[in-house]
């Protein structure tokens, strides 16, 4: 695959915009207006790329439902990096074959990472006939080009190029959410850790220009967003491929510099590239969010350097040391992969030993996943799955007492929590956040509270989420 990013003109982005309308134009013919529903699975760099995909849709004439049997175009964007959740695509997507039938003339897109992998698209061409666009994270940008072709023209498209990736600014954006949002940074990544499939789909890393994240951000602030995550495969990394190159922390303090009362959140972070630097503009800069995702993936030395981390676990323990020392109070979260090739049960301690020093308030735990055309999928793998499930269940019982125990320290406390919308309990009908991101259940309050900071008295924990009743004060 080729290093270089493309830049994507404002010409091609105004052709682009000339296809919505042309669109728009057949669409307005229809005696109904026509509708769209858009599936995202995975990450929030799917649901950031998700919200152009609206955008784009919203500029072509269509409304949004989420109702397949009412959708005149159907746009799945899928995740690749567990194998049960692509069976669960194509799962889904293989019972669209019976809408479509009711509805003839219904166009079904895929995308998304997924998409991208040459096995997939292949398998989607010969046994999933019913679909009608397939394409990949490189091309989304031209995707009003290929629902034009679609509408007028006969014939499927697969566009699922093996592309060094693109910066594409200017595509249009409907954002679900009215209180949280997310911004894109950088796309791709560069580290090849030998189980992810990341790197060969979403290509190499590229950065945005500061000045394009800025107007973004303030953009939001403008319109009353209080919760904003920078998003990108490897944050830390953020502006090395710039023509001016610029350090994420820099970038950190720009956006704190931004008027207004909000909150700042990003993710990931890969543990070789998170700074002292990093740590100490966390420390200072007062809108940044006290918590940090930082994936460790495994705590033994051997298995690290099979995964090609290119961390040892004292490396990580180290930073971790160095942040707390910093922000006593850092809310640390997590990536763990159980079973990957080759790991023995005596070296899976090593992991469960990470969990008992750092304390994670919550991790994200996975039972490794061969990838096709990954390193790791060709790597003997002699523990049997039920070992992997016991050493997986421990891990998810260690760490299920610790949340239980981090969240218990919250009760008596009050907390100015962000209201971000409306719950399924009666007794606690709004949901909040911690500056941690810690849920909070909230008795009390009422719609106008939502998209606000509050102070909040924490009554109650599990080791799921807080519970809490607005504050008097």
């Amino acid at each position: 695959m080729e290093r270089n990013t493309t830049t994507i003109s404002r010409e091609d982005i105004a052709r682009q915009m000339d296809h919505c309308h042309a669109v728009a134009q057949i669409n307005a013919q229809r005696p109904q207006p026509p509708l769209a529903f858009v599936d995202t699975y995975g990450c929030q760099q799917n649901e950031a790329d998700s919200e152009r995909i609206r955008g784009y849709l919203q500029e072509m004439g269509y409304g949004f439902t989420q109702d397949e049997e009412q959708a005149d175009v159907i746009v799945i964007n899928t995740c690749a990096i567990r194998e049960h959740a692509e069976q669960r695509v194509l799962g889904n997507l293989g019972a669209l074959v019976h809408v479509k039938r009711r509805h003839p003339g219904q166009l079904i897109c895929l995308c998304g990472c997924m998409a991208q992998e040459a096995h997939v698209a292949q398998k989607v061409k010969e046994s999933y006939r019913h679909v009608d666009l397939v394409f990949g994270p490189q091309v989304l940008w031209r995707f009003p080009e290929f629902i034009h072709s679609l509408l007028t023209a006969r014939g499927r498209v697969f566009q699922t190029p093996d592309l060094p990736g693109s910066i594409a600014e200017g595509i249009p954006v409907v954002r679900q959410d009215k209180v949280k949002a997310w911004v894109s940074i950088m796309y791709g990544c560069n580290n090849f850790c030998s189980y992810c499939i990341v790197p060969y789909v979403r290509g190499r890393e590229r950065s945005r220009e500061p000045e394009d994240i800025l107007a973004e951000v303030r953009q939001l602030v403008e319109e009353g967003y209080k919760d904003i995550t920078l998003l990108g495969q490897n944050v830390n990394s953020y502006g090395k491929d710039l023509e001016n190159p610029m350090d994420f922390a820099d970038l950190l303090s720009k956006v704190n510099e931004i008027p207004g009362d909000f909150l700042i959140r990003f993710m990931t972070s890969h543990p070789k590239d998170a700074t002292q630097k990093l740590f100490e503009t966390m420390a200072r800069c007062e809108k940044v969010a006290p918590v940090l995702h930082l994936p460790f993936q495994a705590g033994n030395d051997r298995v690290l350097k099979v995964m090609n981390r290119r961390h040892t676990r004292e490396q990580y323990l180290e930073k971790i040391r160095a942040l707390k020392a910093l922000i006593p109070d850092i809310v640390l979260t997590s990536d763990v992969i159980v079973g990957f090739p080759g790991e023995t049960t005596e070296e899976f301690e090593d992991t469960l030993k990470v969990l008992e020093e750092v304390r994670y308030d919550a991790l994200f735990t996975f039972i490794y996943s061969p990838r096709v055309g990954t390193p790791a999928a060709k790597m003997d793998d002699p523990m049997p799955r039920e070992e992997k499930l016991a050493n997986f269940n421990r891990l998810v019982a260690l760490q299920d007492k610790i949340s239980e125990e981090k969240h218990a320290a919250y009760i008596g406390k009050t907390v100015r929590c962000l209201i971000d919308g409306q719950g399924d309990d009666a007794e606690y009908p709004f949901t909040a956040r911690t500056p941690g991101n810690r849920l909070v259940r909230v008795k009390g309050g009422t719609a106008d509270d939502v998209g606000q900071f509050r102070e909040i008295n924490i009554i109650g924990a599990n080791k799921w989420s807080l519970y809490g009743e607005l504050s008097e004060k």
